[in-house]
């Protein structure tokens, strides 16, 4: 386990996020330094992302010179397209948009199967936050997104993983998005706009807690609600998969939450290029899991993560590198894995 105070923790991380950029403890190979998409500031993916980063350069780069720089994006979808273009060897991705990557399916339908992509491991869950002005609550579930028809929703940026996988849900559950007026802002942006009045809904996928709800609930606890998800709901969200599995957030987890919330989630993953070098992911995965108290103490989400847990779910084949090291401490790795 690494052995850091969390004071020396916490300071590292603020430093490499407040830089957006990392000082190597010894001199980086240029040819192996590589990018990690996340998405926007606001969200999970990011402060995750910039973590491994972290972790990456307090123990890998000091002594097999490899590094790794973790960058803001649109999500899932830009994500995809940065490393199909190899602007980026790594990325965090959503189950969703890994599953229509790899089957050339969904909001990949168009650019086909990404056959470069390759699975790390899983992380933790995307919980479904639908967030709404309290006077369209009717019902309380996502029934009552149909009573914010022809009003401001934040769907989040163009071309991410929120846009897309909030679409998939609202058009399982027949709500036509396309009947609100589409603000498309990051996390942290919808959460303002809502609480100006600018939108009455959003959509934030994210590990609880997720810092842009916080902000909304701490600034108008009384007058937001989130919306519940029900099991017909989560049934037809699912559309015969078992990608999304029902997902409690307990009371009190926002200020002045004063309720469990009954949502769903689905999975993340890390995901790198087939071309990034074996030994370099053979690291980064070792280290990541002989590691994990560090990601643990850097976001809460980083909780449900456990080696036993690692390959759940994945949606496309492991990269060499990954199988390896699963193969090495003696991890049974499924056909459809390998």
């Amino acid at each position: 386990m690494l052995a850091l105070s969390t004071r020396v923790i916490v300071a590292v991380l603020s430093t490499a996020i407040s830089l957006c950029t990392f000082t190597s403890y010894a001199k980086v190979d240029k040819e192996r330094s590589y990018i990690l998409a996340t998405a926007s500031s606001g969200g999970t993916f990011y402060p995750v992302g910039v973590a491994i980063a972290t972790l990456a350069k307090l123990k890998i780069t000091p002594q097999h010179g490899m590094s790794v720089s973790a960058i803001t994006s649109a999500g899932s979808g830009d994500n995809l397209k940065l490393m199909r273009n190899k602007e980026a060897e790594l990325a965090i991705l959503q189950g969703l948009y890994g599953a229509w990557a790899t089957q050339g399916e969904g909001a990949m339908s168009t650019a086909g199967k990404q056959d470069y992509l390759r699975s790390v491991t899983m992380l933790w869950q995307n919980v479904e936050h639908f967030v709404i002005d309290k006077k369209y609550a009717k019902t309380g579930n996502v029934s009552d997104l149909k009573n914010l028809y022809s009003q401001g929703f934040g769907i989040g940026k163009r071309n991410s993983g929120t846009e897309g996988s909030g679409k998939h849900i609202m058009a399982a559950l027949s709500i036509d998005s396309e009947k609100f007026t589409l603000v498309h802002k990051g996390y942290a942006g919808s959460a303002n706009a809502l609480q100006n009045g600018q939108i009455a809904g959003m959509n934030i996928p994210a590990g609880v807690p997720v810092s842009a709800i916080t902000s909304a609930y701490a600034a108008d606890a009384q007058g937001i609600t989130v919306l519940d998800f029900t099991d017909e709901q989560l049934q037809k969200v699912n559309g015969g998969t078992e990608l999304w599995s029902r997902f409690e957030i307990p009371a009190n987890t926002y200020p002045g939450q004063t309720k469990a919330i009954k949502t769903i989630a689905q999975p993340n993953f890390l995901a790198v290029h087939k071309d990034m070098n074996e030994e370099d992911v053979y690291l980064l995965t070792k280290t990541i899991y002989e590691n994990l108290v560090f990601l643990q103490t850097i976001h809460k989400a980083t909780k449900a993560m456990a080696i036993e847990k690692a390959l759940i779910g994945l949606p496309a084949k492991l990269h060499p590198g990954a199988l390896k090291y699963y193969q090495e401490i003696g991890i049974e790795i499924p056909a459809h894995l390998q």
